[in-house]
């Protein structure tokens, strides 16, 4: 698998694609609901397969000096569980910390909480409850290893 950011206007159309059937469409979201406005100023991630087909994505901004906030992390459905999200999470970090970051926090989906517990992901709070259903967690991870 191939992690980098989307290129070209093709890949970058996937790219939104991918977010919107996975973390929108599922709630009856319409297409452009996985858009916000500091995309243009965002780092995106993407995994492309072995022939070039996008399978997972993932986007870091800054939101303070020092700390960067993952959001928007999406693996194709039938590919869960397979290491994908995980590499996607990795280039962030990696990403984040060439780009002065010390600190990642995010909000996960119930869903995926253990996911980030086991990256070194701590919760720090209750999250917002998103489409009135889907439940989040405030998580906070020290990109240095201290606590």
């Amino acid at each position: 698998m191939e992690i980098r950011s989307p290129e070209t206007d093709t890949e970058f159309e996937a790219y939104y694609d991918l977010r919107w059937r996975v973390l929108r469409q599922p709630w009856g979201q319409s297409p452009g609901s996985e858009r916000d406005e500091l995309d243009d100023d965002a780092t995106h991630v993407a995994g492309y397969d072995e022939v070039k087909g996008l399978v997972c994505v993932g986007r870091l901004h800054a939101v303070e000096t020092g700390v960067g906030q993952v959001r928007y992390m999406a693996v194709e459905e039938p590919l869960r569980g397979r290491g994908l999200g995980q590499a996607v999470l990795n280039e962030l970090e990696r990403l984040a910390k060439r780009q002065g970051m010390s600190v990642i926090v995010l909000d996960a989906r119930e869903a995926a909480v253990g996911f980030y517990r086991r990256n070194g992901y701590e919760a720090v709070d209750e999250g917002h409850v998103l489409f009135g259903e889907v439940r989040h967690s405030k998580m906070r991870k020290r990109l240095d290893g201290s606590a």
